[in-house]
């Protein structure tokens, strides 16, 4: 299978935009990053279903590797409507934070900067674990082994 370069290029040209667009802090230009996100997956979909071929219509002269396979295209048809409605989410949001706020910037607010400084070690997340955390000691078990009893 041969993978068209110019479609590549494309691909990653998208994804790196979109990434890039994510990382803003606009909500403006996170949905446009989602949307960019979205057509590259799309395409990257389209390059990993292979040749087009014929349409999977049943022939009994036909050998069935000139078929086409229908799954990328079922696949494409499914990521263009999840990206319709999370594009549709994300536009709800945005007149949301205009009409309460008119402003499109995500700000950071003071429960953000207080968690920021926070160390990262947890006295009871991060204890050490003891090794044997079962009720019964191992020496008990091994020695019922070496005896020849139920385990």
């Amino acid at each position: 299978m041969s993978v068209n370069l110019t479609l590549l290029i494309v691909m990653g040209v998208l994804y790196a935009c979109g990434i890039y667009l994510i990382l803003e802090r606009s909500l403006t230009r996170v949905l446009l990053g989602l949307m960019l996100l979205a057509n590259a997956t799309n395409l990257l979909i389209l390059a990993t279903g292979g040749y087009a071929g014929l349409a999977p219509l049943f022939s009994k002269s036909t050998d069935p590797r000139d078929y086409n396979d229908p799954l990328p295209q079922a696949l494409i048809l499914t990521s263009i409507v999840i990206s319709f409605a999370v594009t549709a989410f994300m536009l709800g949001i945005i007149y949301r934070t205009w009409a309460l706020a008119r402003q499109d910037d995500i700000q950071d607010d003071a429960e953000d900067r207080r968690v920021a400084k926070t160390p990262s070690f947890d006295v009871e997340d991060d204890s050490v674990v003891p090794e044997e955390t079962s009720e019964f000691p191992v020496t008990a078990v091994t020695e019922a082994a070496k005896e020849g009893g139920p385990q």
